[in-house]
């Protein structure tokens, strides 16, 4: 029952390892395949689909049929909503006691609040400050709660395959908090090591387009700076105008050098 992006993401991952899934949409189906139908027929390959009212008294029959020849019940679900539709832990507990449980909320400290990917990423202190024409700013190219909370789900659905009876919760916000360690503790912030303070590692634009340098390690930045015929630690801005992203990005390649030219939307090339 985990709708949206986070749940049929990690149920694609365990059905393509061998799961057999039945996932319970609601009458009007699951928001994603209005939003981006080829990206949801993709995640719902080899799942079976049944749209259920889990208000009416058929659907939580259908339900707790389902459940009978069912290992783990996955859902996306605030605990009181579960609780309302009397599909929580405790409430199945006496008729399913080896059901196995996995529930994304949005944040485990405080699962009843609502948000969604864009929020997690504000509250961690991931989304810049507002900037450019009239304060405007562009939207994340991905929704990195969702998808780091997908791979955090995937691997606990398989791990209570270890443990009947075991209750498990996912959350979003918990993910990205692990993930922006590197801004909490410095690493990242504007004009640190990997913020803009490192002229070996940063996005540049090139002639025609742009690039990313990340020459971190000694043999890599020497190699670099060698190159562009410059004293290590230079700004290379003014080298790396002179040609095209990418030209720039054939020329790493010879010196095997971490520079790529940036893309566009879209799969990488080799995908």
């Amino acid at each position: 029952m985990a709708l949206n992006v986070p749940g049929p993401a990690a149920l694609a991952r365990a059905v393509a390892e061998g799961a057999r899934a039945i996932k319970i949409e609601p009458p009007w189906g699951d928001p994603l395949a209005t939003l981006c139908r080829p990206w949801y027929d993709d995640l719902h390959q080899g799942i079976a689909i049944e749209q259920i009212d889990l208000k009416s008294i058929a659907g939580h029959t259908r339900v707790l049929e389902l459940l009978e020849d069912t290992d783990i019940f996955f859902a996306s679900h605030r605990p009181s909503a579960l609780s309302r539709l009397r599909l929580d832990a405790a409430t199945l507990a006496p008729d399913f006691p080896e059901l196995r449980h996995v529930n994304i909320v949005g944040d485990t400290a405080n699962p009843e609040e609502a948000g969604h990917d864009l929020t997690y990423q504000a509250r961690a202190g991931l989304l810049p400050a507002l900037s450019g024409v009239e304060g405007r700013r562009d939207l994340p190219l991905t929704l990195i709660a969702d998808m780091v909370g997908a791979e955090r789900a995937h691997a606990v659905l398989k791990d209570v395959m270890h443990h009947p009876g075991a209750v498990r919760v996912v959350g979003l916000f918990d993910a990205l908090r692990d993930l922006a360690g590197p801004l909490y503790n410095g690493l990242t912030v504007p004009g640190h090591h990997l913020g803009g303070g490192n002229p070996a590692y940063g996005i540049y634009a090139a002639r025609d387009g742009a690039i990313a340098v990340a020459a971190l390690e000694p043999h890599f930045r020497s190699g670099l700076y060698e190159g562009l015929g410059l004293p290590d630690g230079a700004d290379p801005r003014a080298v790396f105008a002179t040609k095209t992203a990418a030209e720039w990005e054939a020329w790493a390649a010879e010196r095997d050098l971490p520079l790529v030219a940036l893309k566009g939307y879209g799969p990488p090339e080799n995908s």
